[in-house]
């Protein structure tokens, strides 16, 4: 395939004594699977791998929901969540091809109020910039995980974004970005996001199970029940359709039987039986690097793949693998992953799907199908990893966890409960109210998020999401001089889920 070129590069790998998969590289690949799923605790999994235009192995592993019986086949769904980006950018490619848009439109010809907090920036970002996360800033998650407001009420609250680098300089993953590309290709086809990507790329396709978004699965669809772990405990947590609301960046649903129809066009670059569907300037594109990503941004699994060059392309990661180049893209959300992974050069393609949260035996059974059809010494990448997450969960500490270190106790709240309640708002982060109920505060976001409030020191209360498996953050009340209560702020200064809002009635 001329799709992506073959690196002649070299390196020592540690391999596992003896494996060198030669005449059947699927030789003991089910038991392997099998023994991946045990081994990561995954309630469920489904993978599907393709070689020289054909399905050459799929099968599903273990249930659908802990506790019941019902198993998970290549017909169960499962989110693709981000692997949905790549769709997006055929997507996309293809209106290229039409003429009605290029890749380096600028986004406000395209989206009038579109605006960040640098008029240069806003004048100049291209849709490339959006689809290759570059936009001087990572992922603005608070405007849209479990939240309730619309894709372009988000749009307008980029402006209140702070960057932390200068644009196009470095890599940043941003899924509004994407989802912003994806409004542009809806708009742009006259059809809107989900059509567009239904009618020119699901139907001739014949991905007759995928859908667009979580509220389009059909009630006798057979899907996997997400999990997480809670207490120590993996366990149901029964979420579907959080990326809706930023469709393009995460939003579909598939299973193993049409991911391989995905993974078979992707390796005949663009084709379908006799149809080309994107010219092959178009899908070349898709492959190109874009954005450099430097060594520590990418995965925790390039400290044992060692790659010579990792780069995001369009909807792709690239990089090298044991002289071949290779892209893929992963997906998480909550209790769910995906991975698609492909290395053209041997017309070779893999795709897995998981139903517990961030459970990286996706990594290890891609680049496990990787060794045993390049013909190299087979590593054990399901020990391998296995030992590398479990030593980066042991070095992990929440934000609770770190403050409980220097918890000061004996401590009350200054006021009464009653004078903490109110509306809060903030021109980036929204809006959230604080009410007494059952002698307690509850902090609302959203429906998904929710808190109860248990006084931690002073006016810093620890903010226990009804959710279990989110956890908890430390929320932290402000006061004017009059001793009165101005504003509060979820997590630590700086951190990812910060926010601080002003009281309305103040």
């Amino acid at each position: 395939m001329r799709l992506i070129t073959t690196l002649m590069l070299s390196g020592a790998m540690a391999v596992r004594p003896g494996a060198v998969q030669a005449q059947d590289p699927l030789r003991g690949f089910d038991r392997y699977v099998a023994e991946a799923v045990r081994t990561w605790e995954a309630p469920g999994l489904a993978i599907g791998v393709v070689k020289s235009g054909e399905v050459v192995f799929a099968k599903g592993y273990g249930v659908l929901e802990l506790g019941k019986a019902a198993p998970v086949t290549t017909r169960t769904m499962f989110a693709n969540a981000s692997t949905t980006k790549a769709f997006n950018a055929l997507a996309i490619a293809m209106l290229v091809d039409d003429g009605l848009l290029d890749w380096d439109d600028r986004v406000a010809d395209h989206l009038p109020h579109f605006a960040m907090s640098d008029p240069y920036v806003t004048s100049e970002v291209r849709v490339r910039d959006l689809l290759s996360h570059r936009v001087g800033f990572g992922d603005p998650q608070y405007l849209w995980y479990g939240k309730d407001d619309t894709l372009d009420e988000m749009l307008r609250r980029l402006q209140h974004v702070e960057p932390r680098s200068s644009f196009r300089s470095r890599y940043a993953y941003n899924n509004i970005a994407v989802a912003a590309a994806g409004t542009i290709a809806g708009r742009v086809s006259g059809a809107g996001w989900d059509a567009l990507v239904h009618d020119r790329i699901l139907a001739p396709l014949g991905m007759t199970s995928t859908v667009t978004r979580a509220r389009d699965l059909p009630a006798s669809a057979e899907i996997a029940v997400t999990h997480g772990r809670v207490n120590g405990q993996v366990v149901p947590i029964r979420v579907w359709g959080l990326v809706d609301s930023i469709p393009a960046a995460g939003s579909m649903y598939s299973n193993v039987d049409d991911m391989t129809k995905w993974i078979r066009f992707l390796l005949d670059e663009g084709r379908v039986a006799d149809d080309t569907l994107v010219s092959r300037a178009s899908f070349d594109e898709l492959f190109q690097p874009q954005t450099i990503i430097r060594p520590g941004q990418s995965y925790p699994t390039e400290s044992r793949t060692r790659p010579h060059f990792v780069a995001y392309g369009l909807g792709w990661f690239l990089q090298d693998y044991r002289g071949h180049k290779i892209a893929f893209h992963t997906g998480s959300i909550d209790g769910t992953v995906a991975i698609v992974g492909l290395l053209p050069a041997l017309e070779l393609g893999v795709v897995v799907f998981a139903n517990r949260d961030h459970v990286e035996v996706r990594h290890a059974l891609m680049l496990q199908v990787f060794d045993r059809f390049i013909g190299a010494p087979v590593r054990d990448w399901n020990a391998e990893l296995t030992v590398l997450y479990d030593s980066l969960a042991a070095e992990s500490r929440s934000t609770m966890d770190r403050l409980r270190e220097s918890r000061i106790e004996g401590t009350e709240p200054r006021l009464a409960l009653d004078a903490y309640a109110g509306d809060y708002r903030d021109s980036l982060y929204g809006r959230v109210t604080v009410s007494v109920e059952d002698g307690h505060l509850v902090l609302r976001a959203s429906d998904y998020l929710t808190a109860d409030l248990q006084h931690f020191q002073f006016d810093t209360f620890e903010a226990r999401w009804r959710h279990r498996w989110l956890g908890s953050d430390p929320v932290t009340f402000a006061f004017g001089g009059g001793g009165t209560v101005t504003g509060l702020r979820i997590g630590e200064e700086g951190g990812e889920r910060y926010r601080r809002v002003e009281r309305e009635d103040k």
